[in-house]
């Protein structure tokens, strides 16, 4: 789905991975959104949070780089949010856990603020 070759991805402007952040931020919303109506220990759920997984693993890779361009305590801060999601990710595929809610509203967060 999200899938580009390297170079496409090298001879991206900065506009242009944004916008692809947030599109992919917006499709994880949407599969959260459709998660909290199904219920936490459904298929819409397992396959929501498998997305947001693999998502905030790439975000947390490409911060964690020095070719990340962004200000170190920025990276910092976006990274201590992607560990977060994760474990966020753990309580609610181990029960501890039923709500969306709060994933929905920090990716949102941070999708709007890709604009």
């Amino acid at each position: 789905m999200y899938q580009f070759s390297y170079a496409e991805v090298v001879d991206d402007s900065p506009q242009d991975m944004r916008a692809r952040e947030r599109d992919a931020l917006s499709r994880c919303i949407e599969m959260l959104e459709t998660a909290e109506k199904s219920g936490a220990r459904s298929r819409a759920a397992q396959e929501a949070l498998t997305f947001l997984r693999k998502l905030w693993t790439i975000f947390i890779e490409d911060l964690s780089g020095d070719s990340n361009d962004l200000p170190r305590d920025l990276r910092a801060q976006l990274v201590s949010i992607g560990l977060w999601m994760l474990k966020e990710i753990e309580r609610l595929r181990g029960g501890a856990k039923d709500s969306f809610a709060d994933l929905i509203e920090v990716n949102a967060i941070i999708r709007d603020g890709l604009a």
